[in-house]
């Protein structure tokens, strides 16, 4: 195709791009709107400091974004959570996002010493808790052990959750996935609705995991090949 035919077309994709968009500011004025429910500031974690509550988390400011980190004790680092390793990696400056009156903190479902060991091991610089001995009150009607993603909002001492999304939801902390779905071939994925021909060998049954290789999460292979210890303390590092 020239360029003027290639151009009509991107033209005409963008007009879909842009509804797309006006959707998405739509949708997030709604999540603007929704209810909120009470949450116990008390709720314990364990920090950088020991004890410490949900309340200390905010670090002050505002609203807090906490990503609960999938954790399995007593597991070797390549045994760990590869979609949780693939969106924590991505979370680096947030000087943006304090700059708005929010804080940005993982919480660990697993244990404190050990979870922080493998944060140290990825070079991840984020608040690091964990919630493990509360995650019956934090996760509350939601299955503990899956990726969450849960915002609150602090008016002095008292604490709300405002929204909560979980699965593909947290891809809003993802920008690899976001870039890919700008190319030809994009995720290659076989769920993906591509041209026939085009690749989506990223199937566990072709032996590509879309976060893993060569049995470990994808983003542990840069910081192992920079000389990083991946020990956690659980003998299989």
């Amino acid at each position: 195709m020239n360029r003027a035919g290639f151009q009509a077309e991107l033209d005409a994709l963008r007009d879909r791009e842009k509804a797309h968009m006006k959707q998405g500011d739509a949708l997030a004025a709604a999540r603007r709107r929704l209810p909120m429910v009470a949450v116990d500031g008390a709720t314990p974690l364990t920090g950088e400091h020991g004890a410490t509550t949900l309340l200390d988390a905010f670090e002050g400011r505002r609203m807090l974004i906490a990503y609960y980190h999938m954790w399995f004790d007593g597991r070797p680092a390549p045994k760990q959570c590869e979609g949780c390793t693939f969106f924590t990696t991505q979370v680096r400056e947030l000087s943006h996002i304090h700059s708005r009156d929010v804080t940005y903190a993982a919480f660990s479902q697993g244990s404190y010493d050990e979870s922080l060991r493998y944060r140290d091991f990825m070079g991840w610089k984020m608040p690091w808790y964990s919630a493990q001995d509360s995650l019956d009150t934090l996760l509350v009607g939601r299955r503990i052990g899956m990726m969450h993603l849960i915002c609150y909002l602090r008016q002095e001492s008292d604490v709300f959750e405002t929204y909560w999304t979980w699965m593909r939801g947290v891809e809003a902390m993802d920008n690899s996935y976001r870039l890919l779905d700008l190319t030809a071939f994009g995720r290659q994925e076989p769920w993906e609705d591509s041209p026939a021909g085009w690749p989506q060998g990223w199937t566990h049954e072709d032996g590509k995991h879309p976060f893993r290789s060569d049995e470990r999460p994808i983003s542990q292979w840069p910081r192992l090949n920079a000389g990083h210890s991946d020990d956690l303390g659980t003998g299989g590092g």
